[in-house]
């Protein structure tokens, strides 16, 4: 999977069905332990809520989808499960959602628990900025004062972006690029500098993207 959405901060919705409170909290989560933390932080804030269901959607390290709902005391697959199929409609990843439901003294049948755990975790998705993960090589880039430009030259034309850079006896970039990418940087900037720029491959994760 080279690219996928998130969101880039914590979001909070509430929806109201027969006097029952439904308050949807949302959150980028970077792994499973992230996101169990999470919930338990939930469910200690609404202590005195009758129920907190939750739902999440992971991209674990082997790059398979770890995907989990809780429906935390309400009938089976009447809140996790419909949470959970917001997360993917919406084809979001490292995310998690818990719905507090406070109990206003309707039952709402199993129907009703569909669409009120459903309707609270989609205006929480809404409600979040989402933003795009790209799969990238996080490279630094070791050079002399001079082929520093003709590096600028070569991301700024590629797409890539350098992230930061330290000048010391030399400079050295941090810079983000494509599997495309990197191989344009190595064999231009080797060819600039007649091989004495030094390419190290750091490491090879997903990061926001623009």
């Amino acid at each position: 999977m080279s690219s996928f959405y998130t969101v880039k901060g914590e979001a909070v919705a509430e929806l109201t069905e027969k006097k029952s409170r439904f308050i949807a909290t949302v959150r980028p989560v970077a792994c499973e332990a992230e996101a169990l933390d999470f919930i338990r932080e939930m469910k200690k804030k609404y202590w005195d809520a009758r129920h907190n269901c939750s739902a999440y959607v992971i991209l674990a390290e082997d790059f398979k989808v770890l995907e989990k709902a809780n429906d935390d005391g309400e009938p089976s697959k009447t809140a996790g499960s419909p949470m959970l199929e917001v997360i993917k409609g919406n084809e979001l990843k490292n995310v998690a959602i818990v719905v507090t439901r406070y109990f206003g003294g309707v039952l709402l049948g199993t129907g009703g628990l569909v669409r009120a755990y459903g309707g609270a975790a989609q205006l929480g998705v809404e409600a979040a900025e989402k933003v795009r993960m790209e799969l990238l090589n996080k490279i630094r880039v070791t050079t002399d004062y001079n082929s520093f430009g003709r590096l600028k030259n070569i991301t700024d034309n590629i797409g890539a972006v350098i992230e930061d850079s330290e000048f010391t006896d030399n400079v050295a970039s941090i810079c983000l690029c494509d599997e495309a990418g990197l191989g344009v940087i190595q064999a231009r900037m080797n060819e600039a500098t007649a091989g004495k720029c030094k390419i190290e491959l750091l490491e090879k994760n997903y990061f926001p993207v623009k």
